[in-house]
Parts: C-alpha cells; sequence; structure tokens
C-alpha cells in the first residue's frame, strides 16, 4: 500500500470515530496501527478526557505480540486487543482528575503506577482498581 493511500484511510478511519481529543497515531504501535483500536473504547476515553479536563498523553495504545513481549506485558493484555491505553501521569493533582474522569466515563478497570495509568475496557476481566 503506498504512502497516500495508507494515509488517506487512517484520515477516514479518524474521521468516522469522530474524537475530540485524540488521533488514532497516538495509539500506534507501528504507524498506522492505532487503527486497530476499538471505537467503543476510544468514545469512552475521549469522554474521560473531556471530564477530567486536562490532556492525556497515551504512552502505550495498541500492540503486536511482539512489541507487548518486549515491553514485559503479558500474553492476556487488553492492549493486545485494541481495548487497552496507558496514559502518562506526573503528579498527584492530575492522576486524582485523570482516575476521576475515568471512573466518571465509566471506565471499571484501572491500574495506577508511580508515572502512569492504565484504562481498559476488557469484557473477559473482571473489574478492578489495582497498583503497580
Amino acid at each position: 500500500m503506498n504512502l497516500d493511500i495508507w494515509k488517506k484511510s487512517v484520515k477516514k478511519v479518524e474521521e468516522q470515530m469522530a474524537l475530540k481529543y485524540f488521533k488514532l497515531s497516538e495509539f500506534d504501535d507501528a504507524p498506522g496501527t492505532g487503527k486497530n483500536m476499538k471505537k467503543e473504547f476510544l468514545t469512552k476515553l475521549d469522554k474521560a478526557r473531556a471530564i477530567a479536563d486536562v490532556p492525556f498523553k497515551i504512552t502505550s495504545g495498541y500492540r503486536s505480540k511482539e512489541t507487548n513481549k518486549r515491553v514485559g506485558g503479558v500474553s492476556t493484555s487488553s492492549h493486545l486487543k485494541g481495548l487497552a491505553a496507558d496514559i502518562s501521569c506526573k503528579d498527584s493533582s492530575t492522576r486524582q482528575k485523570i482516575v476521576n474522569g475515568l471512573i466518571m466515563a465509566g471506565f471499571t478497570r484501572i491500574g495506577i503506577a508511580d508515572s502512569f495509568i492504565h484504562c481498559d475496557t476488557d469484557q473477559d476481566k473482571n473489574d478492578a482498581i489495582w497498583l503497580y
């Protein structure tokens, strides 16, 4: 596929999703793979971003099996399904706003670390809030 056709394909998917705060490329593992993210997940994340009223810097979105293995992800990672994202977080105030936005948007699976927050909508897993 040539570059122009690929760019048009990604742009079309972005337009169909009508996201206010994100571009699919923010969820890329390799160029163009962000389009593997599930629409329902991205719509919910966009809503959480609006509620939180702080920028969400995505540090991990869709992952290939190879990338998931390289970063130490589990074999059942929701990133492999396009149902998860990790959001960079540098301070407690921002962390509270992001977590609150995620909960208010309906996320029921949230992992909290010092430098990031994981969220997913994987219905094959139990609802949980956990610490890394």
